[in-house]
């Protein structure tokens, strides 16, 4: 290797580093100060490791160098500093802004490459980032209250899981060292792993109410039903409006799939599914009728549009987060009896007929069609596991690695299409490890302390009680949806790389912390009255022989 070739990857590598471990730092620092320098560090490396990986190539540096780039620049710089300013004045607005830009991608070419990226959620990342930072050097150091290891405990708890997150972009930017595959590892990097826990650490800096709650699900059902209203015109004008691709795809196919403005059926099934997942917590939780009335006509028009995406995995994502909806509003172990049964029903079918599921068990390229390559996908990758079980092939390998392994040049995927087989691939048993605790931590917190949300019985087997707090409410539809997402991660990959990862953990987060704050400014509240109203207790009498 020259030598100049080996100062740049020595560059492009200690940068990688470097970003990952200053936005970690951005989550561990106590001092506000320090705080914003790691954000301010983090949010300055990626782009430039961004134009350091690309700038060989001919298109990148021509495109970089036209005058609509660089207005462009200047228009989405202009944009992030307003966003900041609004952030320093309103902080409130930020999530609102966040869900307003979930939905739209821009294709952009990457290293003679296509790829739809969130730009505008991009620039909202950045204009909060610089909102973040100039609120946190205007605190300065914080002062030591009384009660001072009660918020540290408080802070400890609410920093757990987003410590295990960006503990995760750490690891995986240790382990694109030794990648086979670095180019791949620093572009999830720069595009994903840093912007989005970034995008967390904003977030966690909001205080959430009752009302923001309220606002950022109208907003996402508005959304939700406004790329709905695109997707039913693409399945009636037979044409998808964002990639032509798609609808050629579409005319070898028995049916016809849409993908409204998200380049792919799959994603655009998962986004309707969380938002029908937060929406249906209105039908169970909610206190007025016409706000019921309104929350099921929404779930029937976006699951009219689900169906027309025909995405399995959006499917079986919608089904788990409606068993956790489920088991948090009745019977924990009847929901589970339930799910057990029909799990056990369907794997009774698969081995007795798996003809009626279009299945041959006994021929792995049938079983492969049937699941549209996954089997082999999952299969490669599990011996990928196997031959390097401890710490893997390295960050972003995947795809390179199976290429060689399976001896095909061309094979349209990055990833295994199944999460925890892609980490073990590239990871090893470290980064299954991690993944794990990451999962555990995101349970521990999300489904903790949601009791309030099942009505209490009496005798006769009636239902009483009082309806459940917003926030409790809100708490139990962000718990679903992450649920929902993960099963989504199964059977289409994508966890720390989708926003909708980082932004339901910084809602957990954030809400959690919210219940906190409330219990402990209500609990002496209501316990000193009933202390001064319990009257003592008073002396029995004596037994008279």
């Amino acid at each position: 290797m020259d030598a100049p070739l080996a100062v740049a990857t020595l560059v492009r590598e200690t940068g990688v580093v470097v970003a990952a471990l200053a936005v970690a730092c951005s989550f561990a620092l106590r001092v506000p100060a320090a705080r914003a320098a790691a954000v301010l560090v983090a949010g300055a490396l990626t782009p430039a490791l961004l134009v350091a990986e690309l700038w060989d190539g001919d298109r990148f540096r021509d495109a970089l160098s036209a005058p609509l780039t660089l207005v462009a620049a200047a228009a989405g710089l202009m944009m992030a500093v307003a966003i900041g300013v609004l952030f320093v004045r309103r902080p409130r607005s930020l999530p609102l802004l966040v869900v307003g830009a979930l939905a739209f991608r821009v294709p952009v070419e990457v290293g003679g490459q296509s790829a739809n990226l969130l730009v505008p959620l991009y620039v909202v990342i950045a204009g909060g980032c610089l909102g973040y930072a100039w609120r946190e050097l205007r605190r300065g150091a914080p002062a030591a209250p009384s009660g001072a290891g009660e918020e540290a405990e408080r802070l400890r708890r609410d920093r757990f899981l987003p410590l295990l997150l960006v503990g995760s972009v750490v690891l995986y930017a240790v382990q694109a060292l030794y990648s086979t595959d670095f180019d791949q590892a620093l572009r999830n990097v720069a595009f994903f792993y840093v912007p989005f826990a970034l995008l967390m650490r904003v977030l966690t800096a909001v205080e959430w109410s009752r009302a923001l709650v309220a606002r950022c699900l109208m907003l996402a059902a508005g959304l939700a039903l406004a790329v709905a209203a695109v997707g039913f015109w693409e399945y009636a004008a037979r044409e998808v409006l964002l990639d032509p691709n798609a609808a050629a795809a579409s005319e070898f196919q028995s049916f016809f799939r849409v993908n409204s403005l998200f380049f792919d059926p799959n994603a655009y099934g998962q986004f309707l599914a969380i938002v029908m997942l937060l929406v249906a917590s209105l039908v169970l939780w909610g206190r007025r009728r016409r706000g019921v009335l309104v929350a099921t006509a929404v779930l029937a028009v976006l699951w009219a549009a689900l169906v027309l995406t025909f995405s399995q995995s959006s499917f079986t994502a919608l089904l788990a987060g409606l068993v956790v909806l489920a088991a948090l509003r009745w019977s924990p172990r009847v929901v589970a009896g339930a799910v057990g049964a029909a799990a056990l029903a369907g794997v009774v079918v698969l081995l007795a007929a798996p003809g009626t599921a279009g299945i041959d068990l006994g021929s792995d390229s049938r079983v492969n069609d049937a699941t549209s390559g996954r089997f082999r996908l999952v299969t490669g990758g599990l011996e990928m596991f196997a031959d390097r079980p401890l710490w893997g092939y390295g960050s972003g390998s995947f795809a390179e690695r199976f290429r060689e392994r399976e001896r095909v040049s061309e094979f349209g995927t990055s990833v295994s299409h199944t999460t925890p087989v892609t980490v073990a691939a590239e990871q090893g048993v470290v980064g299954l490890l991690l993944y794990a605790a990451v999962l555990a931590a995101a349970a521990r917190l999300m489904l903790g302390r949601l009791r309030g949300l099942r009505p209490r019985t009496v005798d006769g087997g009636r239902w009483t009680g009082s309806e459940p707090d917003a926030r409790l409410a809100a708490r139990g539809a962000v718990a679903a949806a992450a649920v929902a997402l993960v099963a989504h991660t199964m059977f289409y990959g994508g966890f720390l790389e989708n926003p909708l990862t980082w932004a339901l953990a910084a809602a957990a987060v954030a809400l959690r912390r919210a219940d906190r704050d409330r219990e402990a400014e209500v609990g002496p509240v209501l316990s000193a009255p009933l202390a001064a109203r319990t009257p003592e207790p008073r002396p029995r009498a004596p037994a008279t022989p």
